[in-house]
């Protein structure tokens, strides 16, 4: 009974959308001063690398010897400046407009939650959406190891 009531109610939960909150640039805080710094290094990392492509500011968020574990980006900020810099950079950089579900820092570590839109594999014509996140380690203020779900 227990177990059938869990499947009922996990098959609902899983329908549930993944959004995003409406100010995402409030998840990047903390009252820890350690904390804050971390996410603050993060929000300039999403959005002034990721969403605006400023890769020329990458030494200011990245450590030289940044660790990449997603298998389609070379380790070193030098592979990962090549590998998303050629990207057209925005003229202006004022907010975030990623879609963010949650923020989590711990001691070094800062964890970003993003909702994520894919193709219902049994409906091409639908959609679904599901979470992805990105973590990074940070060293003397800079990230120095990211870790992603990406696949080859």
């Amino acid at each position: 009974m227990i177990a059938a009531l869990f499947l009922v109610s996990t098959a609902a939960f899983a329908q549930e959308p993944v959004v995003g909150v409406a100010d995402p640039e409030s998840l990047f805080t903390d009252a820890n001063p350690k904390l804050n710094a971390n996410k603050q290094a993060t929000l300039h990392i999403m959005k002034d690398l990721l969403q605006c492509n400023h890769w020329d500011e990458a030494d200011k968020w990245l450590t030289a010897r940044y660790v990449q574990h997603n298998p389609k980006v070379a380790s070193g900020r030098e592979g990962v400046v090549k590998f998303f810099g050629t990207r057209p950079r925005a003229p202006t950089c004022d907010k975030l407009t990623t879609k963010i579900v949650a923020v989590l820092a711990d001691r070094d570590l800062v964890t970003v939650v993003i909702p994520r839109e894919r193709a219902d594999p049994k409906d091409p014509s639908k959609t679904y959406t599901t979470s992805w996140f990105d973590m990074w380690r940070f060293v003397g203020g800079k990230a120095d190891e990211h870790w992603d779900p990406a696949t080859k």
